[in-house]
């Protein structure tokens, strides 16, 4: 399997609010590389997002604007590249969002939520959030809600899916991203 696992974090409930991202990049069914930055986003933090996260605005002070990071990892997001996310509505629509917001060109690419294979193949766990699936499934998540160790648990979660189910199991799961 070749895919990317995206996880943002935002500072409000605006969906261009993004204050980080993470992307795991799996090659050959091993993860072989991972991208983490804070960013700066152009809205104020809510306490609410900020007690989820733990991330403050003057954490961000110096990030990098959504724009310098898009420069970064655009080559990622692209036609046949499949994209994988927890909940990948919201991860979806944060690019989007961002993508508007900051006028930048929308990008189309294949995208598959976890949330959804989880609840086909294991559908006896009491809930499909990230951290119960990783702890029925003996996945390691360190830090809930950051970014990094999401993106690399949801990548770890359509590696385990992938190994006991089969990847042809996994493509009715795959959509394109609009």
């Amino acid at each position: 399997m070749n895919f990317v696992a995206m996880d943002f974090e935002t500072a409000s409930a605006k969906r261009y609010s993004a204050c980080s991202l993470a992307l795991t990049i799996v090659r050959n069914n091993q993860v072989a590389d991972e991208f983490y930055s804070l960013i700066k986003p152009d809205t104020e933090f809510s306490w609410r997002n900020v007690q989820i996260h733990g991330i403050h605005e003057e954490d961000v002070a110096d990030a990098p604007s959504f724009p310098e990071i898009w420069q970064v990892i655009n080559p990622l997001f692209q036609t046949n590249q499949l994209i994988v996310a927890h909940n990948a509505p919201f991860d979806n629509g944060v690019l989007k969002s961002c993508l508007e917001h900051y006028d930048l060109q929308r990008s189309h690419y294949l995208t598959l939520d976890t949330v959804r294979s989880s609840r086909k193949f294991f559908p006896e766990f009491e809930n499909h959030k990230l951290d119960t699936v990783c702890k029925h499934l003996g996945i390691e998540l360190e830090h809930h809600h950051n970014a990094l160790d999401d993106s690399l648990a949801c990548a770890n979660i359509l590696l385990y899916e992938a190994n006991n189910f089969g990847a042809e199991q996994l493509k009715p799961f795959v959509r394109v991203a609009n």
